[in-house]
């Protein structure tokens, strides 16, 4: 007894086994892919240890220049403050001097500038007196004159 047996492969198991080796195929390049991945994570995980060892010293840096910064305004803050009250005090010693002094140096111009308009307007007074004078004189020589000639 031989046994032979035939093989025939039904059309189910053809459509199985292409399956299977597209399900191979796609395992594989997706492991493919997953390899890859893991290779960007680890570049990705360097380079932002590489900006963390880079960052925090530029951080404490910052942070000197921040409180030097702040140092500084404080002093500024104080000499502001003495400033305002040099202002202040000025202040307070030009309304003194011009209170005291004012009421003299007002009086004194005042009558200064009182005997300056009497000086003047007696001037005044002497020319418009010569002025008259003259030509009273001369009417008096064209009158003399007339009757002569």
């Amino acid at each position: 007894m031989s046994f032979v047996r035939e093989s025939t492969v039904s059309g189910g198991e053809i459509v199985g086994l292409i399956f299977a080796i597209f399900f191979a195929v796609g395992v594989c390049f997706f492991a493919f892919v997953l390899v890859r991945l893991a290779e960007v994570l680890k570049e990705t995980t360097k380079l932002v240890a590489g900006i963390t060892q880079e960052t925090v010293p530029l951080l404490n840096e910052i942070t000197d220049t921040v409180k030097n910064g702040n140092s500084q305004l404080v002093k500024v803050d104080g000499m502001t403050t003495n400033l305002q009250t040099i202002s202040n005090n000025v202040t307070g010693l030009v309304s003194t001097a011009t209170s005291v002094l004012g009421g003299p140096l007002v009086k004194a111009a005042s009558f200064s500038y009182g005997v300056r308009a009497a000086i003047t307007s007696r001037r005044n007074e002497d020319v418009t007196k010569r002025v008259k004078a003259e030509l009273r004189a001369d009417r008096k020589a064209r009158r003399a004159d007339k009757k002569k000639g």
